[in-house]
């Protein structure tokens, strides 16, 4: 599936970001830019992975509300590893440039979690 590859490439580009430009030191990245946009990156491409499965909005743009609506139908522990990424990679990284990587590396355990989850659901 496509959409999957991007997903998964988006994840890899906001780990390239934080390895290469945000120079971790002491558990901390020293830029905060370069956390911004690995938030971002990594956020969009949780987006990307779930419009696969869960389609189109039959009017107007799509919002966090509409995803947790639509996950909410689907699946309560998905909904969960959701609202925690929209927390940690587009809040706290993308609008905060939250510089503690445990921070970033909770938030990509959680797009991992949802891309393998939308993974599983389109093999089904």
């Amino acid at each position: 599936m496509k959409e999957l590859l991007e997903a998964k490439r988006h994840l890899t580009n906001a780990r390239d970001i934080l390895s290469d430009k945000a120079r971790k030191e002491n558990g901390y990245y020293q830029d905060r830019k370069y956390v911004k946009m690995a938030g971002h990156t990594a956020y969009a491409g949780v987006l990307v992975a779930l419009d696969s499965v869960l389609g189109d909005k039959k009017r107007g743009r799509k919002s966090v509300e509409w995803y947790k609506e639509e996950l909410g139908r689907q699946d309560k522990k998905i909904l969960s590893a959701f609202l925690a990424a929209y927390d940690t990679l587009h809040l706290a990284m993308s609008y905060d440039g939250n510089l503690n990587s445990k921070v970033a590396t909770a938030g990509l355990e959680d797009a991992e979690k949802i891309i393998a989850w939308v993974e599983q659901k389109a093999q089904a």
